[in-house]
């Protein structure tokens, strides 16, 4: 095979990981009673607590506004609760039930976690290596392309 016949199978195959990405994420938020937009801002205030309302827009690149309906869906499903930061009256922190999260969220990622941990171990350091090196770098151009986007 050719370096561009690969290169085109490789572009084809990234598009439907993204799809296939985008369906699992749905399902999970399904099975959470939640849509996707508020199951992945709950992953991003999961990775970056303590996080502020403006912090979670700028991290998801949503408006405020819409932040905000995120957050009272999130609260009404008992995942997030909003409290006075007791160093600055004027902001209000996200904060997690990290009970909920973890009784709710974590199950459904276990059998997931562990069939990639199989898949992975195909590979040894050097290409496992590899493979990092190359998400990090599509993730750098969606995270980069996104922001051209909203500008």
């Amino acid at each position: 095979m050719s370096r561009n016949q690969i290169i085109h199978i490789l572009s084809e195959e990234l598009r439907d990981n993204s799809t296939a990405t985008i369906l699992f994420h749905e399902a999970i938020a399904a099975k959470l009673g939640l849509n996707s937009t508020d199951h992945k801002c709950l992953d991003v205030i999961l990775k970056n607590q303590p996080l502020t309302a403006g912090q979670l827009s700028a991290l998801t690149g949503l408006t405020t506004g819409a932040v905000t309906g995120v957050l009272n869906r999130l609260e009404q499903a008992g995942y997030v609760s909003r409290v006075q930061d007791p160093q600055d009256k004027r902001r209000v922190v996200i904060c997690i039930d990290q009970e909920k999260a973890a009784k709710d969220i974590v199950p459904l990622f276990e059998s997931f976690g562990k069939d990639l941990d199989q898949m992975l171990s195909r590979y040894d350091d050097a290409e496992l290596e590899n493979i990092l090196d190359f998400i990090r770098q599509c993730n750098f151009l969606l995270k980069d392309f996104t922001k051209k986007m909203n500008i």
